[in-house]
Order: C-alpha cells, then structure tokens, then sequence
C-alpha cells in the first residue's frame, strides 16, 4: 500500500469527480461522523443540510456530554469561514431560515438549481442548512428533505449515520419492563429512523433520477458480539433491508452503498446505553468476552475517574430503580470480580463502572475533540471519497482491522459449508423428482 494512503489524516480525501457542487444531506449532523463528514465536504465545495436532534443539544437539562460544544464549535467554523473580507453573513440558526435563506427562494425561482447557481459561494455559510431531525418520526422527516430541497434544490448524498448502542445480553435485557423497552429504543434509533428518512428522501432522488444513499453500520453487521446483541441484530436488519432497497431503486439510477468501519467507531462516538448485569455474566463466572466489560475499560482509559454528576443522563433519570449509577457501581462489585481488602478505602467510581450500574445508564463516552476526530477519520476518509461516485460499492469496509475481522468470519462460514456440504447436498431432490423450485437460476 502507498504511504500517502496509509493515513487519511495526511492527506484530504480524493473525491469522485463531478460536474458541480453535490448537495449532502446528514441525518446526524452534531455526531463526529457528521461533523467530519460536513467539514470536509464544505472545504470541498459542496454544500450541507446538518439534521441534528435539538433535545441531544440542550444542555439546560444537564445533558452536559459535549455534542452541543462540538456542534457549536462547527457552528463557528462555518460562521468564521467567511468571503475573506471579514463578512461572516449572519448567524446559522438550527431547524430555520435566515436571512440569506429568505432570499434563497427567489433565486431558485429565477435560475433552477441553486447548487450550481450558487457554485461560487465562498463562504461556509452560504452553502450551510442545519434542521431539526427525529428520524423516528416521520414527519420530522419529510420536513427536513422538504426543507432540503427547498434550500438547495436538491438531494445528491444522503449519509444515515444515526445509532446508538444497548448493552447487555439477551437474559439481562428480558429481566424488566424498563429493560425491555430498550429492545423498541435500539431498532427505533438504529433501524426504523434510518428507514423513515430513506423513505422521505427517495421521492425526491427518484424523481431527479440520480442520487447515492450512504448507510454507516459496522462489521457488527457481519459479526456476532456478546453481550450487544440487540445492537448487532438492528444492523444486520437495516443491511438486509437496505440490499434488497439497492435493486429497488437501481433503475432509477439511485445508488446504496453500506459503510462498515470498526465497533469502535458506532460505539464510541454516540450514546451507549447499559442494562443491569446479572450475577450469571460476571467474568469470574462467565467466561464470554462481554462487550460490557470491553467497553468498560476503554472508558476508564478514555476518562479517568468521574464523580457521581456524570450519571445524571436522560436514560438514568427515567430509571424506576431511581439510584444514580455511579453510587450503585461503589456498593457493589466490579463484573470483573476483582476484589478489595477489607477496611480499604471504596475507589472513586470511574466512567466504566457506569456500565455496571444497578439501574438503566445511559453515558456519552468523554472523547475530547481531538480524539473524536482520529477516531473517525478513517470513516470520515471513505465517506467522502464514495459519496456520489458514479459506480460506488455494494459495500466499503473501512479499515485494516475491520477487514480482518470481517475475513476471518467469512472464512469460518466457508470452512464450515464445507464441513457440512455433503449433508446440503442430500436433501437438494427437487431436481431429480421435478418440484418447481422458486430459487433464482444463476
């Protein structure tokens, strides 16, 4: 491999050639994905409709996790890019139009597609939409392609990079109503808000008859994971869902490809939610590499110890147990079942042990600025050089280790064909006995 690829940061991404500015439209557009993703496409030259979640930005709640800073730091990026005369143009406002917007309208009226006739925009600003999006709701939905396409005419990229993460195994999710629910939350976020706003985009994509819908998932699209496996089972349904899509929507020369970058990158870079564990799971008795563990100690690296106010999420305080995680993690053994001398001080809980949390926890992992961006650049790298190609994959998996992963997996279903083969083979008597069989021929 060429060195100058080696590292995505060591160079801008090399995007498919076209013949004008393309529109992005990005379902989470406060994430470190999105926010990378706008960022480059902007220096680009194309122009941006951010859909955030105003409620994932509202701080006065206590949601104090960093999106409503990162987001607004970009706010100011886009605001600072200016003419280069120091006019910044007036501030971008979430979900609504300013004053430029206002003469948006007239001008596509005058001149049909503004993203061409607005080619020229030097300023970030210029070529910046930010909307309120829930993709669970399908209103909200069709109010943001709505807004979209009034704003810029068009749709030409769509990134769904919206998810979130459920820990806990299949035993610990089943063990109350509150757990329960959190099955419905996983495939809401991570399936059906996709769905909802692939559904509200593709009138407008078929009508143009051209567009590309990029889907981020992850290799736990093709790997198992203990202890995420209702995370893992709301991907692999949003990829079968969006392979048959892609031959639904191929004659109108609409593309679909999935993006696959590591765990890590899904997990890390949105909201992790943690169900209570169960005595049966602790890893002196269970010997299963539970991702809650995993995670609990990337946490701890990525934030040291935190007091008893980083546990006051939306998702905790919905809790019917009503104890903060942080003081229930203290009373109560580590799942890793290291133990303490008797009389010795109780250790200041950390973030990880919010994962071992008595009650529902939800937690938004403390990745400074600098490390969300490196997490991510990489994927932010693919995106940007598949987005809108004219011939893009089925599927991308980012990265060396995902590629591994995924590899190894594969060769373990061949292996195991293999092994089994003979056993296939036998009951395959539609052929000799002449039933009609409804499998394609190939």
């Amino acid at each position: 491999m060429n060195d100058s690829h080696s590292d995505p940061r060591s160079k801008p991404p090399q995007f498919p050639s076209h013949n004008g500015p393309r529109v992005w439209f990005i379902t989470n557009g406060a994430s470190p994905v999105g926010i990378g993703v706008a960022r480059q496409v902007l220096e680009h030259g194309d122009f941006v409709v951010a859909g955030v979640l105003p409620e994932e930005l509202d701080k006065t709640n206590g949601n104090d996790h960093g999106r409503a800073e990162d987001f607004k730091a970009f706010l100011d990026e886009v605001r600072a890019k200016g003419d280069g005369n120091g006019n910044h143009g007036v501030d971008v406002e979430m979900g609504g139009a300013d004053e430029d917007d206002e003469n948006v309208g007239s001008e596509e009226e005058e001149q049909g597609d503004p993203s061409i006739s607005r080619a020229g925009a030097k300023r970030w600003k210029d070529r910046v939409k930010v909307v309120g999006l829930d993709g669970r709701n399908i209103g909200q939905c069709q109010a943001a392609v709505a807004e979209a396409v009034h704003a810029f005419g068009k749709i030409d990229i769509m990134l769904g990079c919206s998810s979130e993460a459920i820990i806990g195994t299949i035993e610990e999710l089943a063990q109350s109503h509150r757990t329960q629910t959190l099955f419905r939350s996983q495939f809401e976020t991570n399936f059906f808000a996709n769905v909802n706003i692939i559904k509200a985009i593709l009138p407008t994509m078929r009508s143009q008859r051209n567009g590309h819908i990029v889907m981020l998932t992850g290799i736990t699209a093709h790997l198992g994971t203990p202890g995420m496996g209702m995370y893992c089972s709301s991907q692999w349904a949003l990829e079968g869902y969006c392979d048959s899509l892609a031959y639904e929507i191929a004659p109108f020369n609409v593309k679909l490809t999935l993006v696959q970058p590591n765990l890590e990158i899904g997990v890390l870079s949105n909201m992790i939610t943690s169900a209570p564990p169960m005595q049966e799971y602790r890893a002196d008795v269970n010997p299963a590499p539970l991702s809650r563990d995993i995670l609990s100690g990337l946490l701890d690296k990525l934030s040291g110890a935190v007091d008893s106010r980083a546990a006051d999420t939306p998702a905790e305080k919905e809790s019917p147990e009503g104890a903060s995680p942080a003081s229930a993690s203290s009373a109560r053994p580590r799942s890793n079942g290291n133990a303490r001398d008797a009389g010795s001080p109780m250790p200041e809980p950390t973030m990880g042990d919010l994962l071992h949390s008595s009650s529902v926890t939800s937690v938004y992992p403390p990745l400074q600025p600098v490390v969300k961006g490196a997490l991510v650049a990489e994927t932010v790298y693919a995106i940007a050089a598949i987005g809108g190609h004219d011939n893009p994959p089925a599927r991308h998996i980012v990265g060396s280790e995902a590629i591994t992963s995924v590899k190894e997996k594969l060769k373990t279903v061949s292996e195991e064909l293999e092994d089994f083969i003979e056993s296939s083979m036998s009951v395959d008597f539609a052929k000799n006995e002449g039933i009609i069989s409804l499998a394609p021929v190939v």
